[in-house]
């Protein structure tokens, strides 16, 4: 005998295809409202730190703030009693980010100023890489952590390189240099030496000997390597993905709508939902 739901499992079932129905029409419309509203509570909290702006529309921005914050709590309490296992979300990546959108506002009636940590509402931006969930965004998503994770091992010892050489430089510098010319200790003159390398150059700090300025001149050259550096490693790397996968995969095209990014492993168009013939 088929059991009969009730009116709260209905309801239930509902809300979840809404906040997690990323493919169905009315879950792709919840997500781009709710990235809106995610930018615009960002834009306000940006907006209350420009004192003439905050000055003039300080309670319109007020009240925002509560209306898209009481928004965001009542998405929260729907998406935990939504699903089958809340405790796994609430603990999970995304349902620790959306705690910490709401806490801000609710912090900030016992402790005045709370509210500017609302700025971490941008992280729920994250979720668009659920929402844009394309085939091809997806792949390269993989292809470039598959990337970083075959590199970090070089990436380590390539950093390991740069604080050995950060502190002999900066060693070098206090004993050329000296305290007369701002390198009064050892660890200001590896700060110096980590805002030439990185390029940076506050210019707070300079070296003011023939010597200590031919040094520094070697430390900048150093630093257009260092920046190149681990941006050709993860570069190598992912060349490497990329001819491994198309070395792996040929493509199919849809009779129907000729897209022509799908894989011997694919069975369906990811655009029209079309079978696709087999190779």
């Amino acid at each position: 005998m088929k059991k009969i739901k009730s009116k709260y499992e209905i309801f239930r079932e509902k809300i979840k295809i809404i906040l997690y129905g990323t493919n169905t029409i009315l879950g792709r419309m919840f997500d781009l409202v709710l990235l809106g509203l995610i930018l615009l509570s960002v834009i306000l909290i940006m907006m209350e730190t420009v004192q003439g702006i905050n000055q003039k529309y300080h309670y319109q921005l007020f009240i925002c703030e509560w209306v898209i914050t009481i928004f965001f709590t009542i998405e929260y309490i729907l998406r935990i009693i939504s699903i089958q296992k809340p405790v796994k979300y609430v603990f999970s990546f995304y349902g620790i980010i959306d705690l910490l959108a709401v806490l801000p506002m609710y912090l900030s009636i016992f402790f005045p100023g709370a509210s500017i940590l609302s700025i971490v509402r941008a992280l729920r931006f994250f979720r668009l890489f659920k929402i844009l969930h394309i085939p091809q965004i997806s792949h390269q998503s993989i292809q470039l952590r598959e990337a970083i994770e075959a590199s970090k091992e070089k990436i380590l010892v390539f950093i390991y390189f740069v604080l050995i050489s950060t502190i002999i430089i900066g060693s070098i510098m206090y004993l050329v240099e000296g305290r007369s010319s701002g390198f009064t200790s050892i660890p200001m003159s590896i700060y110096w030496t980590i805002v030439t390398l990185t390029t940076v150059g506050y210019g707070d700090i300079s070296p003011q000997t023939p010597l200590g300025q031919f040094i520094a001149a070697l430390v900048m050259i150093l630093g257009y390597g260092i920046i190149a550096v681990p941006t050709g490693i993860v570069t190598a790397e992912f060349a490497k993905s990329s001819l491994k996968n198309n070395a792996v995969g040929t493509k199919k095209t849809c009779k129907k709508c000729n897209s022509q990014v799908h894989f011997d492993s694919a069975k369906y168009c990811y655009q029209c939902g079309t079978e696709l013939p087999d190779n």
